[in-house]
């Protein structure tokens, strides 16, 4: 147990290759971004400058938004940035609190799960054939589906663990009583 969060409780060194896989899936889906970027770029200057454009540019740039995609939602779930309807969460007390968010983190789980298992079977079923604008397998389509979903897998099975062991790893949002949630709310009005 080496690293702490804000301070407050040590966490398991294992924690540690976790933050690494996060931080080099945003990296990889930042650089995906701006390769996607460059691309259409390219695909813009070759139909209009060039008034020839490149057949490869757009097959990769909807690649590449996949994989940015998918990396990205995983990265999300792990710092609690996923979309969530959390309205009844304000108004519980902190153990439906937990509860709630513990099932969420199953969900998750169990979606996860189903992107890996049915990106799996995509991946097989489109093996065979070939992209013809880029020479490559079909199934390279889906490998998105599948490394999004091992990422969704590991990092909700974090969250449980950690939820599990008592690591408070909602700041913030589980502690907070519903008053000061709807004073914060109300200094956001305009």
């Amino acid at each position: 147990m080496t690293t702490t969060l804000d301070g407050e409780q040590p966490l398991p060194a294992w924690t540690r290759v976790f933050t690494f896989l996060s931080t080099s899936a945003l990296w990889l889906a930042g650089l995906g971004l701006v390769l996607m970027t460059a691309f259409v770029a390219w695909q813009v200057f070759g139909r209009y400058v060039l008034n020839q454009s490149p057949n490869w540019t757009e097959l990769s740039s909807v690649m590449l938004m996949s994989w940015f995609i998918f990396l990205g939602a995983a990265v999300g779930i792990r710092e609690n940035y996923h979309l969530g309807f959390d309205v009844l969460i304000y108004v519980l007390p902190l153990r439906g609190k937990r509860a709630l968010r513990m099932i969420s983190d199953f969900v998750i789980l169990a979606f996860g799960i189903g992107m890996i298992w049915y990106g799996g079977q995509l991946v097989a079923l489109t093996w065979s054939s070939v992209l013809p604008s880029l020479g490559i397998s079909g199934a390279f389509d889906y490998f998105p589906v599948v490394g999004g979903g091992v990422l969704v897998v590991l990092f909700s099975l974090e969250r449980i663990v950690l939820r599990v062991a008592g690591v408070p790893i909602d700041v913030g949002l589980e502690d907070a009583p519903p008053a000061e949630v709807v004073a914060e709310l109300e200094n956001l009005k305009v």
